[in-house]
């Protein structure tokens, strides 16, 4: 056998016991071991209108899927897919949890032996007056190569708890990832449906303004003729007026949804455009009876669970710092004056050994650690509860603006008939000469502002829709089914 191997099985001879002791030592981890608290009071089941949903646990790896694929529509569809891979937020949303990912890998890195190598060539010169060993008023060269090994025997779990810990806040982070993209996602939909509505009421707008001139055309004529004063002009003027003033209005919101469409998916507003075309969805049915699952995909409600996972191994970190910390440390290598005999056998040397540190008094500050490691556990209980309870009020909000939003819109619809048909009788009337046009005036006003009032809620109804979706974690689409 030659001399360096003989070297390398003297130390795992006297290394390979102190690892065995390790594995056979190792303890169940100090500290409470995690479970999920109870939330605060909720309801059975959403009490929105056509609805018995009903609270399940937090599970946000259920599919999703393309959501906003019920819309039909192709251009959302592109929106959607160019969010995905030029968003900044969702970039800086992932690139978190990288860094979470990253955090956990070297957490993890601490259950394992660390073994380093150095080369440590050194020019000493040694004091004359010194009192013992080397070589006194000259000068040598020493060349040393040591192997550094060193271990923590993780007796009281400190370590498994960190990566406990560690792992739990990767996991909240991959959420938080889920919880970004998903409101991505929402917001793209309601920018985009809110921008289609205002389309549908430029198109409004500029159907009654044409009818507004060519009704101030013929009054106008009348007006030549001597049939009509010059109230009825001024009062078709106003009338006409009055909605053209209503079309820059209408241009600075669309232009406001644009931009922010643009920025959603990562383009300059500058070059981001979309053509005009106006709303023509028909309202989508939301199906009652709905498995309990679905609120259980909220990212959201996912990574405030986790993040009490990691609370709640932090108190066991805490608590481990009461106990003592066992080390086993070592050197070994070779040294001499230079090359020619650095891996001779004579040149080895070697030390190893435990240690044992035990915290005799810290001025409270273990106590204080482990007091703020409970009281960071408890604000995390909190802050779940909380985000379930929003959760349940967000679902009932988006809910009851589905079904209350179609009823308006239903009662709107109703009311632009009677308004038209009072229309048709005051013009009747005017070419009559029975009423003055301000009776059409008036009558025109409330066709046009009941048009567009059901232009606006049909658009608030999608709108809602989308929040629905948001709110419930992504559609209405259970895990064991593959239809929204």
């Amino acid at each position: 056998m030659t001399p360096s191997r003989f070297f390398l099985t003297e130390m795992a001879q006297r290394i390979l016991p102190a690892l065995i002791c390790v594995m056979i030592s190792g303890c169940a981890a100090v500290g409470p071991d995690y479970q999920r608290p109870e939330t605060a009071a909720v309801p059975k089941a959403y009490v929105g209108p056509g609805s018995d949903w009903k609270i399940a646990v937090p599970q946000a790896d259920i599919p999703k899927g393309k959501w906003w694929e019920i819309f039909r529509d192709p251009v959302l569809n592109q929106l959607e897919t160019d969010a995905a891979d030029g968003n900044q937020d969702l970039k800086a949303a992932f690139a978190r949890f990288t860094q979470a990912r990253a955090t956990a890998d070297v957490a993890r890195s601490s259950l394992f032996p660390r073994l380093g190598i150095s080369v440590q060539p050194v020019d000493q010169r040694d004091s004359k007056n010194r009192p013992v060993g080397g070589k006194p008023d000259q000068t040598y060269d020493t060349l040393t190569v040591p192997f550094d090994f060193s271990y923590e025997f993780d007796l009281w779990g400190r370590v498994r708890r960190v990566v406990e810990s560690a792992n739990a806040q990767t996991q909240a982070s991959a959420d938080d990832v889920e919880s970004v993209k998903l409101a991505i996602q929402a917001e793209i939909a309601a920018d985009y449906l809110a921008l289609r509505a205002l389309d549908a009421d430029r198109v409004l707008l500029l159907s009654s303004i044409e009818a507004y001139r060519k009704s101030l055309d013929l009054i106008q004529n009348r007006r030549a003729g001597g049939m009509v004063s010059d109230l009825d002009v001024a009062q078709a003027e106003t009338v006409l007026e009055t909605t053209r003033a209503q079309l820059p209005d209408n241009a600075l919101q669309r232009v406001k949804y644009r931009n922010a469409l643009a920025v959603l998916t990562g383009k300059n507003a500058a070059s981001f455009h979309l053509k005009d075309r106006p709303l023509d969805m028909t309202p989508i049915a939301v199906p009652t009876g709905l498995p309990s699952e679905l609120l259980e995909r909220r990212p959201d409600i996912a990574a405030a669970e986790r993040r009490m996972a990691a609370a709640n191994a932090n108190i066991g970190v805490a608590t481990a710092a009461f106990f003592p910390t066992v080390k086993f440390s070592g050197q070994a290598g070779f040294q001499s004056g230079g090359m020619d005999m650095l891996l001779d056998w004579p040149s080895r040397f070697w030390a190893v050994g435990p240690s044992l540190t035990l915290p005799l008094f810290q001025g409270g500050q273990l106590t204080a650690g482990l007091l703020q490691a409970k009281a960071g556990y408890e604000e995390t209980v909190a802050r779940y509860r909380q985000t379930v309870l929003t959760a349940f009020s967000e679902v009932e909000n988006n809910l009851a603006a589905v079904y209350l939003l179609a009823d308006e819109y239903g009662r709107v619809q109703t009311a632009l008939q009677s308004a038209r048909r009072q229309l048709q009788l005051a013009e009747n009337r005017y070419r009559s000469g029975l009423v003055t046009y301000l009776d059409v005036a008036t009558a025109q006003n409330v066709v046009l502002a009941a048009e567009r009032s059901g232009v606006r809620l049909q658009g608030q109804q999608l709108v809602a829709l989308a929040g629905l979706v948001k709110s419930l974690g992504g559609g209405w689409r259970s895990a064991k089914s593959s239809s929204m």
